[in-house]
C-alpha cells in the first residue's frame, strides 16, 4: 500500500491554529452547500465537531469517480472537509487546492474535465490506505480541519423517488426517478427510498452520534441532503436513541426544484411521514423564510420541538446562511439548553 500503511500520525500540519476552547460535542448531518454553512459556523464555537456527510451524489465528479472506480462520492465529504480547514494561510491554501476544478486550456475537452482537485485527492488515499475513513482523517490534517468528516454509509448510496405528472390526456402518472441528480430538478417527490436497502451505516458516524452533547440536521436539499440520513436504518436508529438534543436547521428558500410547492411546515412533515419516532428539540429558522408562524409552529410541535426565529441568511439576493449569524444562534440555542 506504499508509505501509509502503518498507524496515522492524525496531528495538523505545522502552522495549524492554536489551542480553542472545547466547546460542546457536535455532530453536524447532511450535505452539501446546507452542510458546508452549518459547519463554518459550528467551527467557531467548538473545536468537538463531526460532520457526517450524505454518499449518494452520482453527479459531476462524484459520479464520474463513483461510476469509474466504485467508490463513494468524494464531492460533499470534500466541501466538508474544506469548511473545516484551519484559519491560516496554510488550511486556506489547502482549502483552495481542495475546491479547484480543472477547465481545458483550449476548449477541448479532457480526462481532467471538470474534477474537483480534492476529489482526485481523497479518492488517492483510499486507493492507498484502503480505508475511507482513514483517508478522509489523513485529508483532514492535510487542512488542519477544526473536526473530523465522516460518511454516513460505508457503501455508495442510490436515492430514488417516485414524482406525478400530468400526461397528454390529463390523468396523472407515477414515474420512478432514479439517482440524486435527477431526484434533486424532479419537483415534489413521494416514496423517497435509499438503495441498497438495509445498507450499513459508518460505524464511526454511528458512535460519534451516540457521544454528542447536540446533534445537528440541515440545512441542505430536504430530500437528497436531510432527509436521507433517516432513510438509513441504523443512523435513523442512532438520531432517536442519542441522549443529544437535536437542533433542526430549516433552508431559507422552501420552494425549490427538489420542494416545489412546499412550505416550511411541509418540510417538516416529510421528516414526521418518513419517521415518525424521530423527535427534535428545537426548529432554527429564519422568519422570511416562515411567513405563516402559527402553521410552522403546530407542525414543530408534532416534532416536539421549540421553535427558536432569528435572522441567519446572509444580506444578499441569494438564500444563503451567513456563517456568523448563524453561530449566534447556535451559541444561544447551545446555551440555553
Amino acid at each position: 500500500m506504499g508509505l501509509l500503511t502503518g498507524p496515522l500520525p492524525l496531528v495538523p500540519p505545522a502552522g495549524g491554529t492554536g489551542a480553542q476552547q472545547k466547546g460542546p460535542t457536535v455532530v453536524a448531518l447532511g450535505g452539501g452547500h446546507g452542510l458546508s454553512a452549518s459547519l463554518s459556523a459550528l467551527r467557531l464555537l467548538t473545536s468537538e465537531l463531526t460532520a457526517v456527510v450524505t454518499v449518494a451524489d452520482d453527479g459531476g465528479s462524484s459520479g464520474r469517480l463513483r461510476e469509474e472506480y466504485g467508490v463513494l462520492p468524494p464531492g460533499d465529504l470534500r466541501m466538508a472537509l474544506s469548511a473545516l480547514c484551519d484559519d491560516t494561510d496554510w488550511g486556506r491554501t489547502w482549502r483552495d487546492v481542495m475546491q479547484h476544478r480543472f477547465s481545458p486550456v483550449n476548449g477541448t475537452g479532457g480526462s481532467l474535465d471538470s474534477h474537483a482537485m480534492g476529489n482526485l485527492l481523497i479518492v488517492t488515499l483510499w486507493e492507498l490506505l484502503g480505508d475511507t475513513v482513514a483517508g478522509l482523517k489523513w485529508a483532514g490534517a492535510l487542512l488542519g480541519a477544526r473536526g473530523q468528516v465522516l460518511p454516513m454509509s460505508s457503501v455508495p448510496l442510490t436515492i430514488e423517488g417516485d414524482v406525478r405528472v400530468q400526461a397528454p390526456d390529463g390523468t396523472t402518472v407515477v414515474h420512478t426517478v432514479h439517482g440524486q441528480a435527477n431526484c434533486a430538478v424532479a419537483g415534489s417527490l413521494d416514496r423517497v427510498r435509499l438503495l441498497p436497502e438495509g445498507a450499513p451505516a459508518c460505524t464511526e458516524a454511528l458512535m460519534a452520534i451516540e457521544l454528542a452533547d447536540w446533534v445537528v440536521l440541515g440545512p441542505g436539499s430536504w430530500y437528497t441532503s436531510v432527509l436521507p440520513h433517516l432513510l438509513l436504518p441504523e443512523m435513523r436508529q442512532a438520531l432517536c436513541d442519542t441522549p443529544a438534543k437535536r437542533c433542526l436547521t430549516m433552508n431559507l428558500a422552501t420552494d425549490t426544484k427538489e420542494t416545489s410547492g412546499m412550505s416550511a411546515a411541509d418540510h417538516l412533515k416529510v421528516l414526521r411521514t418518513y419517521a415518525p419516532e424521530f423527535t427534535v428539540d428545537v426548529v432554527l429558522a429564519d422568519p422570511a423564510s416562515v411567513p405563516d408562524v402559527k402553521d410552522f409552529e403546530e407542525a414543530a410541535g408534532m416534532l416536539g420541538a421549540e421553535v427558536v426565529l432569528g435572522k441567519v441568511g446572509a444580506s444578499s439576493r441569494r438564500p444563503i446562511h451567513d456563517p456568523l449569524r448563524l453561530a449566534t444562534a447556535y451559541n444561544d440555542i447551545f446555551g440555553n439548553s
